[in-house]
């Protein structure tokens, strides 16, 4: 009898071991399935500008057009991605199809400077090598983000403008244009009336406050309409870019956030991709895109955490707009302080969602 009773004991406490070491593999499996996931193998994100985007100032038509241009060029970069292409390319063709639409303020539909011509701007980055390429102030380039990438591919340099820009371009053998290309009657006419309201607010032209009012929101838009794209490939590279024509009425040869590295665009593999719009002289200040990255670097934030408070930096400077942008590991985030932005996302597993109106 002595001798069973350590062995019942022995045993007893075998059992109990195997049943508490069951338990846990049981736990650890269900943690397992609850807290991960797996990771995406590609990822596109685009934007078509922020701003005061109303629904009730919507017609069904202009909606439907808009989404429809969003998911022709959302899927231009997904099929890429999807074919095993690079980032790069992804964001390059993407931005192509914006670039050709008089819909987004970008190449064909580009914004008139005060003198009634267009000048336009671009950059692109690669996350991989950090190496980047931009172009500002060219009017003759039916692509700029063509050239922003033939800048990166082929020359020495981050950034070329004006005559510069547009002489490279041709020795590359882009598409040249003449620059009434880019004029289209729509962004003429807003032009006409952001002349119209800075002359009634200084006093020039006698009217009524309600007239005043009805245009208050061509002021405020004046400055938004960019597009831009940011991608994450099969081999885990990260590309942003962004295209744009600048602000309504700007002058002196004026330059915004989108041809600028750091602030309208930004790339790397550790960490993220941005691409930006908005009120360009805030997010130059505020370092938006480069300023996400750092935050996600160096702090350890997740991209949507280092999102909101960089655009709670540029409102507390006095500044509006938005960003998209994709993370490492395919977590995509667009945030935006207006009342809407034009966007788009799409996963590897095919899954398109657009939206245009508040988050």
């Amino acid at each position: 009898m002595k001798i069973f009773i350590p062995f019942i004991l022995v045993l007893f406490l075998c059992l109990a071991c195997k049943n508490e070491t069951s338990s846990l593999d049981t736990a650890a499996a269900e943690n397992s399935t609850d807290v991960s996931s797996e990771k995406p193998e590609f990822a596109i994100i685009i934007h078509g500008g922020a701003g005061t985007i109303l629904k009730k100032n919507m017609t069904p038509e202009k909606e439907a057009a808009y989404k429809a241009k969003l998911e022709e060029a959302i899927r231009v970069g997904y099929e890429v991605l999807k074919n095993g292409g690079s980032s790069l390319d992804a964001v390059t063709k993407t931005i192509n199809v914006m670039e050709d639409s008089p819909l987004f303020n970008a190449g064909k539909g580009a914004v008139f400077t005060n003198a009634e011509t267009n000048e336009l701007d671009a950059s692109i980055m690669d996350g991989k090598t950090l190496n980047a390429g931009a172009s500002a102030g060219t009017t003759t380039v039916r692509n700029p983000i063509d050239l922003a990438r033939a800048v990166m591919d082929n020359s020495k340099h981050v950034m070329l403008s004006g005559k510069g820009a547009e002489l490279f371009a041709k020795e590359q053998d882009l598409t040249l244009v003449e620059p009434s290309y880019f004029h289209t009657d729509r962004r003429l006419e807003s032009l006409k009336r952001v002349k119209e309201r800075e002359a009634k607010k200084a006093g020039k032209v006698d009217t009524e406050s309600a007239y005043l009012d009805f245009y208050d929101a061509d002021i405020k838009n004046a400055k938004f309409g960019t597009v831009g794209c940011a991608a994450l490939d099969k081999k885990g590279n990260l590309a942003a870019g962004t295209s744009t024509g600048g602000m309504t009425n700007k002058r002196y040869g004026r330059v915004g956030d989108a041809p600028i590295i750091g602030s309208g665009t930004y790339a790397n593999n550790a960490t993220c991709a941005v691409s930006s719009t908005g009120w360009g002289e805030y997010f130059i200040r505020a370092q938006v895109a480069h300023d996400i990255s750092a935050l996600m670097d160096y702090k350890g934030l997740s991209l949507k955490e280092a999102s909101k408070i960089v655009l709670d930096k540029v409102a507390a400077l006095g500044g509006d707009g938005g960003i998209v942008a994709v993370d490492k590991n395919g977590n995509m985030v667009a945030e935006f302080n207006t009342a809407g932005m034009y966007r788009a996302t799409m996963n590897d597993q095919g899954e398109l969602e657009i939206g245009i109106y508040e988050q």
